[in-house]
């Protein structure tokens, strides 16, 4: 088996301080290595969500470390998958990658009670999109 990641993923928000960075979070501790994890805002903010931060950390994964980055082209030109949450038209289409848009209540201004429920839906989206890229891995190995 090859050592290079069976795909990379881009998750896209305005702020890239909320959904996109628990998302990210989620993807790098439960598929490891086997998936490249970015994360970008249209217009990032000064800091990651406080309230995501500790949410996130009630289940044992650590994104305090992150800061919210700017959306560029190279970013979505690398990844196999886009995945959008409420950013609009600021997102760059590229042919022959994977679009997908999570409407997903935005955390921001939230306190950790509120932020639960949307970590949580992330959370099932993330191990739905990990189904997805290991059943895709399964389809080109067998051809």
């Amino acid at each position: 088996m090859s050592d290079s990641p069976l795909a990379s993923v881009l998750f896209v928000c305005v702020h890239n301080a909320g959904r996109s960075q628990m998302a990210a979070g989620f993807l790098r501790h439960l598929a490891g290595d086997r998936v490249e994890v970015r994360s970008a805002g249209s217009l990032p903010g000064d800091q990651v969500n406080p309230s995501a931060v500790a949410a996130m950390a009630e289940l044992g994964i650590d994104i305090s470390d992150q800061q919210p980055k700017v959306l560029t082209v190279e970013a979505a030109r690398a990844s196999d998958y886009i995945i959008t949450m409420g950013c609009g038209d600021a997102c760059p289409y590229f042919p022959g990658k994977t679009y997908l848009d999570w409407v997903l209540e935005d955390p921001a201004g939230q306190g950790v009670e509120a932020v639960r429920p949307i970590r949580d839906e992330i959370k099932g989206l993330i191990e739905g999109l990990i189904a997805k890229i290991d059943s895709k891995n399964a389809e080109k190995q067998e051809n």
